[in-house]
């Protein structure tokens, strides 16, 4: 099985389910999120990490409903672990700080908070809220955190109902290219 065929899978097993509070379902956000990361020309890895950053909700069972989150699912710890046997930091460390990256922009940016999404302020309370100054220096100090921040707007970005976009298979090659080799 290719590194595609296996996003496929697990893309076929659980993302027509609905993503947690918003009106697409989880297939069609990383969808969106990569057609907003490619609308900007950014660079594949980039692409990729928009396309993939919630597969770690894909992975394992979490509610379906979001007002039944107690905790946080870590999905971007889960999906990052999985993302880096498959491709290279510069894909799988985006999607690990992508959730550091809304801490982070509701401390930096005052409009942030303002745009996030019913789902995306209950899911915040549980990450651990807005970063203070000491976590907001630490995130600085990864090497990624820029590329995350911009991966969180296209995820901020992908929640629109009905939005046309590439499908899966059209990024079949810009898997191909940016996967590990498979042993």
């Amino acid at each position: 099985m290719s590194l595609f065929e296996e996003i496929l899978a697990v893309y076929a097993a659980r993302g027509a389910r609905a993503y947690f509070g918003e009106r697409v379902s989880m297939t069609e956000h990383g969808l969106q999120a990569a057609h907003f990361a490619r609308a900007v020309r950014a660079p594949e890895p980039l692409v990729i990490a928009a396309l993939l950053h919630d597969v770690g909700h894909l992975l394992e069972d979490v509610p379906d409903a979001i007002e039944d989150w107690r905790t946080d699912a870590r999905h971007e710890e889960v999906g990052a672990r999985w993302l880096a046997k498959r491709f290279g930091p510069e894909v799988s460390e985006a999607v690990r700080l992508h959730v550091p990256a809304k801490r982070y922009l509701c401390a930096t940016d005052a409009a942030y908070f303002g745009m996030l999404s019913a789902a995306s302020v209950h899911t915040l309370a549980l990450q651990g809220g807005p970063m203070n100054a000491g976590e907001i220096a630490r995130f600085e100090d990864e090497p990624n955190h820029r590329e995350a921040v911009r991966v969180r707007r296209w995820d901020d970005q992908g929640k629109v109902a009905g939005l046309k976009t590439a499908a899966l298979a059209d990024y079949a090659g810009m898997i191909g290219t940016l996967g590990r080799p498979r042993a």
